[in-house]
């Protein structure tokens, strides 16, 4: 077997910040998103864009509530672009 779900986001999260501040090519987060939270934590550690696996197997329709979930923070946090959030965490 192969480690998914939650108990992967925190070693997916840091390789994306890692890659992130490594690398100028667009990076695809993925591991451990369950929750539009989730997915905004990896857009902030510099994911361009991400997938989400394991949890639309749980909930087959994830996604829709993830999309209604960034919308919700950008409006309430005014953001006018998810582009604004990506890599907003600390460099190095």
């Amino acid at each position: 077997g192969g480690l998914s779900g939650p108990a992967i986001k925190p070693v997916a999260l840091r390789m994306v910040w890692q890659c992130a501040n490594a690398v100028k090519i667009p990076i695809i987060g993925m591991g451990g998103i369950s929750r539009a939270n989730d997915a905004i934590e990896f857009i902030l550690a510099g994911a361009t864009a991400v997938a989400v696996g394991t949890h639309n197997f749980v909930n087959p329709k994830a996604c829709e509530e993830f999309i209604d979930g960034l919308e919700k923070y950008c409006i309430q946090n005014n953001i006018k672009d998810i582009k604004e959030l990506r890599g907003k965490v600390g460099k190095p």
